[in-house]
């Protein structure tokens, strides 16, 4: 039988903020159960991060690019490789110092972008967690790329997969519909199931009501179990005290402006846009957009990131102060927990749609890359919250398109049958963390396994 204090996991997460938060929220609801935590990231990432609220224990390792981060590669290929080399050695060292220091490790949850942990883990005797960062949904898509099942590229006009509903070519992760455009990224992304297999558990960030099919398709192919939504309990089932900082930041949110500004608006009269901490929309979808804000006519608060604010109209900012408040980040679950905010015109990340299914905000998408087309695909046509804003054949939204979009969701016809669905996954997201919950009673069975060590 393992003690209490000596089960100890150290979580490993890709550098990049759409992964580390997802796996700090975690490893509070680990920390609660009994649970010692420790969250590993580079260098580069903890010089970045706000840490100011966070109580999970944190390490740094290289990644070899202390000084510049991976924007110092040539390519994500050339980072990972070099991550790899560099990053497997300090992971085996920082285990030993734990170890010399009365802290062993004996599991180790690990982001599958960098598949060589479980390596480290098993070699080291450690039990190895997978953790999917990315919806079950498009984690299926990637697992049938990696066993070539899914034939690329894409000449059918309705891709069937198992555990998913029929979806067209334009619905599929960017890298797979737009097929050549990202070969280094598609590599990764299928490489996360290359050695899945020998993992001890694979949890993944979604609900199980929200997913079904996919999850029951899933787990019969590796020991899969939800734990999502991967959101500060304050928002959710409020049973981790004082638990309302969301993960790291690595920007200075504007915050307390923001909910002041809000406060002062009616009820869901606020369209709420951010497209995220990576996403970089063109000049001309920035001034498309902005001007499809003005159209709309309604309140407005946009995250514009300091780089991006350059692409903005001249003088938008102040001629709209009336309407609208502009501001470089916010902590964005403060923002959509707020009753002012009716709409969320959003990229369809995986961590803003479940934060925006969490609180029962519509939602206007407009996808980029990456897995946000099929997002968008989910949001609209299955979960039936929300509504994907239409491109040219340049593949902008054009102003009057992000104006209907934002007006019909505020005020149009459908706005009934969304906000129905949005209240429905709103209680999911808040049954599935609380006590009895889905992921909760699966996080449950991993801690006792766990402590038990019979993982």
């Amino acid at each position: 039988m393992i003690s209490a204090c000596r089960a100890h996991c150290l979580v490993f997460a890709y550098p990049a903020q759409g992964h580390i938060n997802p796996m700090v929220e975690f490893s509070k609801r680990l920390k609660h159960k009994g649970v010692e935590v420790t969250l590993v990231t580079t260098h580069f990432i903890s010089k970045n991060i706000q840490k100011e609220g966070n109580s999970i224990t944190l390490e740094t390792i290289s990644d070899g690019y202390d000084e510049g981060g991976r924007a110092a590669a040539e390519n994500v290929k050339t980072y990972l490789e070099r991550f790899e080399r560099v990053g497997s050695k300090n992971l085996t060292e920082l285990l030993e110092k734990l170890s010399r220091s009365g802290r062993p490790v004996n599991c180790i949850v690990y982001d599958p972008f960098l598949p060589w942990a479980l390596d480290i883990a098993k070699e080291s005797g450690l039990v190895a967690v997978a953790f999917l960062t990315q919806s079950c949904a498009v984690d299926i898509i990637y697992y049938h790329v990696h066993k070539g099942e899914l034939k690329l590229p894409l000449l059918e006009l309705e891709v069937l997969l198992p555990g998913l509903p029929p979806l067209e070519p334009q619905d599929m992760p960017s890298f797979i519909y737009k097929w050549g455009s990202y070969p280094g990224s598609l590599d990764i992304l299928a490489r996360q199931f290359s050695n899945v297999e020998k993992a001890d558990w694979v949890l993944c960030n979604t609900i199980y009501g929200l997913e079904q099919e996919a999850v029951d398709w899933m787990s019969k192919i590796m020991p899969m179990r939800t734990v999502g939504p991967t959101i500060p309990s304050m928002f959710l089932d409020k049973r981790l005290e004082d638990d309302k900082d969301y993960g790291f930041s690595i920007f200075k949110p504007n915050t307390d402006a923001c909910v002041k500004w809000l406060n002062d608006r009616l009820k869901g009269s606020v369209v709420y846009v951010s497209v995220g901490s990576m996403v970089v929309l063109e000049v001309e979808q920035m001034q498309e957009l902005a001007w499809g804000l003005r159209m709309s006519n309604n309140y407005f608060l946009w995250v514009v990131r300091a780089s991006e604010e350059s692409k903005l109209p001249k003088n938008f900012v102040e001629e709209m102060s009336e309407k609208g408040l502009v501001v470089r980040w916010c902590r964005q679950l403060e923002v959509l927990a707020h009753e002012a905010v009716g709409c969320f015109v959003t990229h369809c990340g995986w961590n803003s749609t479940l934060e925006a299914l969490s609180f029962g905000v519509p939602m206007v998408a407009m996808p980029q890359w990456t897995d946000q087309s099929t997002n968008a695909k989910y949001i609209t046509d299955f979960w039936k919250m929300g509504l994907k804003a239409p491109v040219d054949e340049k593949g902008l939204v054009r102003r009057e398109a992000a104006a209907h979009c934002i007006r019909e969701i505020m005020e149009g016809e459908s706005v009934e049958e969304i906000k129905k669905n949005a209240f429905k996954w709103r209680k999911l997201a808040k049954e599935a963390v609380d006590k009895g919950g889905s992921s909760d009673k699966n996080i449950e069975e991993f801690v006792a396994n766990l402590f038990a060590g019979n993982l």
